[in-house]
């Protein structure tokens, strides 16, 4: 550790976290002509053509599964990462289970792993109190966030059909299109939509149809004719590459042309712009917000500067803004404004972790559907995203995956060997086992619940002397209900149509999930690299962390945007809605300034 540095500029906005929600925010305000310094606590790594294609090779080459989100990307321990593991080295869990989702690091943070799914909350969802007597209501409705996600929708660039999309509820402008049409469904999704059609299964005695829709992806696919305008935008590198999907079937862990959306490329676009009012310093861990004891108002950030990164030493650096944006995530947002002792009179602060659970379900199809081909998700079943059954059990959703089993072809040639089939009969089983493989991804509802949070613990703290996250974690019934109608009778009514052999076999699921026992059935969870809640939105503040502008009740030039921020995490993937969110928050911040 060297001594402190004052940094002798001065910023408008200062914004921790250079993911979606930084990079968006970052982008908007600075276009507005305001300075804006972004504060990256991992490296900026995957911004370098060649640092990338380093990840791509460790990717081929060091076992860097699809099953390990981080894999590709080099452990910092200036700046840890957590993984998907039960044995995670960064979080510190001390609840009845395992907090199984993870996020990276690094400048374009988990837009480098992530699926790239993109779809809208549902209108229901922002009412769900009202509406089925569970969790509690938002301050705001899907009416105010409406045009946020459209502008988000365009910003990050997804493909998908309105027409496909406009249901449960789900309203758009008339007129409105997508900014490309919708990914080709694949072989896989078309057996499923064929075999499923007219098929319903029955939920507390109402019957619902198990529909089949296209996924919104934030990927490149052909441009829509009516998107007036718009150009899908390529690699950081060269946006000539990287235009269209190439179907590499590796989205997560990475996208080896950059054909899916990663926040890089909204930071590349802000730092091109002439006379750019964008500064990005990486490799600065912000450690405490210094707030003005008389006024409330936060002056800057304390950060800690390390230039090699697993080595405990940096330069304690200090930074001025008129505002102060956070935008790690809902995790790390939290630690930090434990550490600064950030002023909470709701008690909400860290509380109201959310995740969505996920089971896996497989089997082998009839006929061949040919998976391992293209991206993971392109279509799922979609209809159960909202129903009466949320007053019993939550909702859930089912992506189809077109990757086949986890574990493959390895798990079959192993069987298959110890069944002492080789030569020609074990080609030709081989083949006919992995051209049949579907798998299902049940994707769950979970309730925010104030017992589910994160903490930190002055013993606890990384090789800079920063806390570590504390997590207390549990699945409540509401949720395993859930699972349990899923496994019970909306997994054998889509096996009975679609002549599916289940093979299903929870002893058997790969690492990084647990057992749980639910209704006198044991299967295995695991997360979904969801983070949700730790300081959410409300009306007022004695229960609420932020307001409906995502700022600070008690610290008027503090806003915490992102996931963190949502009330309740419905079925979908929060990404779009924390880009919503981030945006809206934006404009606020600009509107507060003209006025």
């Amino acid at each position: 550790m060297q001594a402190e540095s004052d940094d002798q500029k001065k910023f408008d906005v200062i914004i921790v976290g250079g993911g979606v929600c930084g990079a968006l925010a970052a982008k908007k305000i600075s276009a507005a002509g305001k300075s804006v310094l972004l504060l990256e606590a991992g490296t900026k790594e995957a911004m370098d053509p060649g640092q990338y294609d380093s990840f791509i090779s460790r990717y081929y080459t060091m076992g860097a599964t699809r099953g390990s989100p981080n894999g590709p990307y080099p452990p910092n321990n200036s700046a840890l990462s957590p993984n998907d593991s039960n044995q995670d080295p960064y979080f510190v869990q001390v609840g009845p289970q395992q907090f199984l989702s993870d996020y990276l690091r690094m400048l374009g943070g988990t837009t480098l792993h992530w699926q790239g799914t993109s779809l809208r909350m549902l209108p229901v969802d922002f009412e769900m109190q009202t509406a089925y007597g569970r969790g509690t209501n938002w301050p705001i409705t899907y009416d105010h966030l409406e045009r946020f996600y459209r502008e988000a929708e365009w910003e990050i660039g997804i493909c998908a059909n309105v027409e496909e999309q406009a249901n449960l509820g789900v309203r758009f402008p008339p007129d409105y299109v997508y900014p490309m049409e919708k990914m080709p469904q694949s072989l896989v999704d078309q057996f499923f939509m064929r075999k499923l059609d007219h098929a319903e299964v029955d939920l507390f005695g109402k019957p619902y149809p198990l529909k089949v829709v296209s996924m919104p992806v934030a990927r490149n696919a052909t441009p829509n004719l009516r998107a007036t305008g718009y150009t899908p935008v390529g690699s950081t590198a060269d946006e000539s590459v990287g235009q269209r999907c190439q179907g590499n079937s590796s989205c997560s862990p990475l996208c080896p042309v950059q054909a899916k959306y990663n926040a890089l490329k909204t930071l590349a676009a802000a730092l091109k712009t002439k006379d750019t009012h964008l500064e990005i310093r990486s490799q600065c861990v912000a450690s405490k917000l210094r707030v003005n004891a008389c006024s409330g108002r936060v002056t800057g950030v304390e950060y800690k500067e390390y230039s090699v990164r697993g080595k405990a030493e940096y330069t304690a650096k200090f930074v001025e803004g008129k505002v102060v944006v956070l935008a790690a995530n809902a995790i790390e947002n939290a630690v930090l404004m434990l550490a600064s002792g950030v002023v909470d009179d709701s008690g909400q602060l860290g509380r109201n972790l959310m995740d969505h659970p996920f089971v896996v379900l497989r089997g082998l199809a009839p006929e061949p559907v040919y998976p391992f081909r293209g991206p993971d998700i392109t279509s799922g079943v979609e209809s159960l995203r909202d129903g009466r059954f949320r007053e019993k059990h939550a909702a859930f959703r089912a992506g189809i995956s077109n990757w086949g089993w986890v574990g493959e072809p390895t798990g079959s040639v192993e069987s298959l060997i110890g069944r002492s089939q080789f030569g020609k009969a074990f080609r030709e089983q081989l083949c006919d086992r992995m051209s049949r493989m579907v798998r299902l991804g049940v994707m769950i509802e979970q309730l925010p619940d104030a017992d589910n949070r994160v903490t930190i613990d002055p013993a606890r703290t990384d090789i800079l002397g920063n806390y570590l996250p504390v997590l207390n974690y549990k699945y409540d019934d509401y949720s395993l209900d859930a699972a349990v109608a899923a496994i019970r009778t909306v997994w054998p009514t889509i096996v009975k149509h679609a002549g599916i052999e289940d093979t299903t076999d929870f002893s058997s699921v790969p690492g990084g999930s647990q057992s749980v026992f639910q209704q006198g059935l044991r299967f295995n969870v695991t997360g979904s690299g969801h983070l949700v809640g730790t300081h959410r939105m409300g009306h007022s503040a004695d229960s609420s962390v932020v307001d409906t502008e995502l700022r600070s009740w008690a610290h008027g030039n503090l806003y915490v945007i992102g996931s963190g921020s949502m009330v309740t995490i419905g079925t979908s993937n929060p990404t779009l809605t924390a880009a919503a969110l981030s945006l809206r928050a934006a404009e606020n911040i600009l509107k507060t300034w003209r006025e």
